[in-house]
Parts: C-alpha cells; sequence; structure tokens
C-alpha cells in the first residue's frame, strides 16, 4: 500500500472528527436519565452523514451536498456494495438530519426509538471505522 496523500489523510481526518462529536453530543443526549430526543436524533443522523463522508473523501467520490443517507450510501455502494447493505437501516435517519429542526415538517420519534438511532449511529461509525484503520494509521 503506498503511502497516503497527506492532503487526502487530512481531509478524511477532519470528517472523523466532525463526525466523532457529534456521536458523542448523540450519546450525551440519549443515554442519560431524562434523554433530549429529538437533538440527540439530529447528532445520530449528523455523525452517520459524516462517516459516510469520510468514507467516500478517503475513495475519492466526490459527492453533493446533501443530508441524505441513502444518496451517500449509494455512491458508497459503488466500491463496497458489502459496506452499503451493511447499513441499509441507515437510511431511517435521514428525516432527522434537517425536518427535525423545523416546527412545519416534524418528523414522528416514537419513544425508544432514539435508541435504535444512536445503535445506527453506532453501527454506521464502526463499519466505518473499520474499513479506515489501516488507510488511517498508515499501514
Amino acid at each position: 500500500m503506498k503511502p497516503p496523500s497527506e492532503a487526502l489523510l487530512s481531509i478524511v481526518r477532519q470528517w472523523i472528527a466532525k463526525a466523532d462529536i457529534d456521536f458523542r453530543t448523540a450519546e450525551r443526549l440519549l443515554c442519560s436519565e431524562d434523554p433530549i430526543r429529538e437533538s440527540g436524533a439530529f447528532h445520530c443522523q449528523q455523525a452517520s452523514e459524516k462517516y459516510l463522508k469520510a468514507f467516500l473523501v478517503w475513495q475519492q467520490i466526490e459527492f453533493t451536498k446533501t443530508h441524505s443517507i441513502a444518496q451517500l450510501l449509494d455512491l458508497v455502494a459503488s466500491v463496497a456494495p458489502d459496506l452499503a447493505a451493511s447499513l441499509a437501516g441507515a437510511v431511517s435517519l435521514t428525516p432527522f438530519g434537517v425536518r427535525i429542526r423545523y416546527p412545519d415538517d416534524f418528523p414522528e420519534l416514537p419513544v425508544g426509538q432514539e435508541a435504535v438511532l444512536f445503535e445506527l449511529a453506532k453501527m454506521t461509525r464502526d463499519r466505518i471505522m473499520a474499513r479506515l484503520e489501516r488507510y488511517l494509521s498508515g499501514k
């Protein structure tokens, strides 16, 4: 494996850093005695979106400005169909990326669903980071 371009590596790390912040925020908001469900759901979507974008940057696949997990997974599928298929459930995070921020188009979040959304974000993080591990370590 040839050494990664420092510029590319830097951009991938920036996406991961942003995703990690959203993931930790979701964890703090949702894994407490009094969860803040809607804000936590938003950060679950944001974390998943950014982990997927880190993977796409690593693969040097261009993407448009989007919050659609489905669109990002379609791009992931072009180079890693197994990964995209394993993350298909993360599509359910999409409505919580933008719509949840506005009162006129608020997606329903049944009690308990926030735990499912957090697990989807965790799964996305874990599977993307497993793919990026060797690249990030320079091996």
